[in-house]
Formats: structure tokens, sequence, C-alpha cells
């Protein structure tokens, strides 16, 4: 019966593409120092994993298990992401009682280890009430950038100051000089939520009570390194419990897991992955490919993917685009056919794709990216400088960081001119700033590459302290 006395880790992500996979690189690390792991998804989520890995993909290994819990939706079969403002409101609402359920039935079994430990996304914090009926601690992981969390913190502040609900779009160059560490920072530069313009906005109400509540976790993580937010995660330390930052989460886990290994195996992609795209980026040379991504939940109209597409072709350079099923609003993503004619040559079109590898292959030269923060990481881990045309949520956060204050990136405008497509790619790859943005982004690799170094790295010495002093069962 030794195995009962494993530490036994709960991992809960919040059920969405951006979320899942950085929650599951924790639960891997966990795993290999000695966790026995239970991951919960959503059961829509969970069957969408199952049709895109293969049935037995979620069958885990004996010390690491996959459990779900219902989302409180209505029960569809499909392949597409929810909508976010009725995802969120309902996990808010429906899932604490299911999650409850689980864990009593977790620890009624003699087959695993008792439940010793929670880690819960940021925005499942319905979580803390659990943990605290249980009697264990929990550790809340925000999958956001240091600085798109610190703001979110704030958001109370613009309801007090009358900066929201947004009266009309002119208030977005309104100054903001008043969150410690974010310097030049205007209101157009704070996540999305802030700009309803209804005091009753889901999306807003809902940030402002998790952030709150998030004050109650025995400690908070970070997918960020020191060196690129250290002022920021200050100003978080100053104000939360033990703030830790633990990244760039996938040099830590392509350092300690081997892929071909049972628990290396185990992913977490909602669409199946095309790998011929590795293939085809072989045949290219160093930094001549534009990656173009735009994540998991961005969706454009028809015309912004046409003037991607022939802002693209102008350019004349080698590109190699991912264009989910669901991508353009309301329809299919159809590109025009003579823009297919014109580029067959020099380009690979994909479903999805294994983006951390896409960024790490030397021939990518620049990154077109919606500014999710798994993309702005994975891209600055591997030395590539962006191009960023920011969607929703923290994204513009990390556009204005990306381009101000870690000098990576440039934005294009929200509705998309395909002449400023092209003159902004081709700045990038052939021009100047191009250069300069290079040799940064380079240095900032270096730096994650430090921060995640064996038993030295600032990030492996934090992870180390979270398990040491919150997530191993204290002697009862």
């Amino acid at each position: 019966m030794l195995h009962k006395q494993k530490p036994h880790v709960v991992c809960v992500p919040f059920p969405a593409q951006g979320h899942i996979n950085p929650m599951l690189k924790v639960a891997k690390l966990l795993h290999t120092r000695g966790f026995h792991v239970t991951f919960v998804n959503t059961v829509y989520n969970h069957n969408r994993l199952l049709r895109s890995r293969g049935t037995n993909a979620l069958d885990g290994i004996p010390s690491f298990r996959f459990e779900t819990i219902p989302d409180g939706l209505p029960e569809i079969d499909g392949d597409t992401m929810q909508d976010v403002p009725s995802l969120c409101e309902s996990t808010m609402k429906n899932c604490l009682a299911p999650f409850k359920e689980l864990l009593r039935r977790i620890n009624a079994g003699d087959d695993v280890p008792q439940v010793s430990s929670i880690v819960s996304d940021g925005t499942m914090c319905f979580t803390l009430d659990a943990a605290k009926e249980l009697g264990v601690p929990e550790v809340i992981f925000w999958t956001t950038s240091a600085c798109g969390f610190l703001a979110y913190l704030h958001f109370i502040s613009f309801i007090e100051k009358g900066l929201c609900p947004l009266k009309d779009e002119s208030y977005l160059d309104t100054r903001i000089d008043w969150i410690p560490s974010m310097r030049n920072l205007r209101l157009k530069d704070i996540p999305s939520f802030i700009r309803a313009t209804k005091p009753d906005d889901i999306m807003l109400n809902f940030f402002v009570h998790e952030v709150d509540q998030v004050k109650r976790a025995s400690a908070i993580i970070l997918n960020t390194f020191d060196d690129l937010e250290h002022d920021t995660i200050q100003s978080l330390q100053s104000i939360l419990p033990p703030v830790y930052s633990i990244g760039p989460l996938h040099l830590l886990v392509n350092r300690d897991i081997d892929q071909d290994s049972e628990i290396g195996r185990l992913e977490s992609n909602l669409w199946r992955e095309e790998m011929e795209c590795l293939d085809w980026l072989d045949t290219k040379s160093r930094n001549s490919v534009v990656f173009v991504n735009f994540g998991s939940i961005t969706v454009m109209s028809a015309k912004q993917l046409q003037e991607f597409a022939w802002g693209l072709a102008a350019t004349g350079k080698e590109f190699l685009w991912v264009i989910r099923p669901d991508l353009v609003d309301g329809d299919v993503a159809v590109l025009p056919p003579d823009f297919l004619t014109e580029t067959a040559d020099r380009r690979m079109l994909a479903t999805w794709c294994p983006q951390e590898k896409v960024l790490a292959h030397p021939a990518v030269g620049l990154f077109l990216t919606h500014s999710g923060w798994n993309s702005t990481l994975e891209s600055l881990s591997g030395g590539v400088p962006m191009v960023c045309w920011p969607f929703f949520a923290e994204q513009q956060t990390n556009c204005k960081f990306c381009r101000d204050e870690w000098e990576v990136g440039m934005e294009i405008g929200g509705d998309v001119k395909r002449e400023e497509v092209e003159a902004v790619v081709r700045e990038l790859m052939d021009g100047e700033k191009g250069r300069k943005m290079r040799e940064k982004a380079e240095t900032w690799r270096g730096l994650a590459e430090k921060a995640t170094e064996h038993t030295r790295g600032s990030s492996e010495l934090n992870l180390q302290i979270v398990i040491n002093t919150q997530l191993r069962p204290r002697d009862r």
C-alpha cells in the first residue's frame, strides 16, 4: 500500500485549448516529480480530445488519470470552441457540485492516494471552495502573462474611476498611469473585456469576481520567467499570496520528459495536428518562412481573411498558414482561388499544427500571431519576432509589451489592410527593424533557456519551492 503515501494533485484547467495545454504541462512536471495526477476536463472537451487523438488517448497511466465534470451548458456534439461568455458564466455557476462529487468519489476509492492538493486555472476559482472543504492547499495557475494578470487585477479600479463601462471608443486613448510597473499604457492596451458598455456585462463581472477570489489561494503560479516580467511579477507579489514564475513550461517539459515515454505521449490538442508541416519546413532555408496562426479562439470576417491572404501573397515570401475550420465567423474559411494559384509553390496550409515545434524550427523567421500568451512565449523561446494582431482578452496587453517593452513585435490594425500586412512582413523579414527585433528575440530566447536551466534556473527553483512549500502534504 506504499502508493497511499504518494502526494495526489488534482489539476483543473479552464475548458479552452490555450488553458488546457499549459495545465497539462504543469501536471506532467508534477508527475515526474513524484505526484499522482488526476487531470479534470469538461465532458465536452474530453469527447473532442477522444475524436482528435483516438479513443484510447485518455486512458492515461495508473499514476496519471483523466476525469471529467460537466460544464453545465446544453450538450452539443461539436468540434468548435464554445461561446466564451456562456462557458465562463456556466463554469462559475454549475461546476462546484460535480467537482466536489468527483473529489468525494476519488477519495472513496482505495486504488489511488487521497487527494492532497489542487492546482486550478485562475478562471476556475469555484475549486477554492472544494479545497477549503477538503482541507487541502490550492495553488492557482493563471495561464496569462504577468502583465495581463496585473491588468485584470485592476479591473475594479477602472469601474471605480468611471472608465468602465466604456462610454465611447474615443476613451480608448485615455492614459492609464496608476498601475504599478506598467508604463505608457492606454485604455486600449488593457484586456478587451474592459471595453464593456453595460455594467452587467458577463465577462467584465466574471473577471472582477475571479481575480478577487484568487486572493484565497495558497500560492499563484505563472507561465513566465523572471527576466521577462520582473517588475510586473514584483507588483503582483505586493498584493497577492506568494507568486511564482515557473515558465516557459514547454522548455521544462522538453528537458524533463522523453516525448516517446508514456507520459510524453499524453497530449491535449483538440484538433488533429498535421505533422507534415515540419517536413515542409525542413526543406526551407533559415529564417525564410512566415508562420501564420491565430490560435484556437480568434475569429475574423471573410474580408479580413482575404486581406491577410493578399498581403501575404504580395510579400513574395514562403509561408505556413494554419486555418482552423471555424476561423471565419459564421462561415467556412475559403481562400480566393487566384490566391491559391499564385502562391501554390511557396506555401503550406494546415488546419492545425504542432506550433511549439514550428516556432523552434530554424526555417521560421517571423510569426504573424493573435498574441495569445502561449504563442507569445513560444515565439520568444524560439527567438522569433512577431507581427501582432490581437483579438481579445489580454492579447492587447501582450501585444503592447511585445512592441514597447520586449521590442520583438509590430502591431497591425484591427481592420487589416493588405498593404499594411505586406509592408510590416517585409520590414520584419528584410528590414533594419526586423534585424534588431530578431537580435532582441534571440536575447530573450537565451534568457528563457537560462530560467529553465537544470537545478539552478529561476523557474526551475520556483517550481521546486511551490512543490516543497505548497503541494507536498504536510505531516498531518
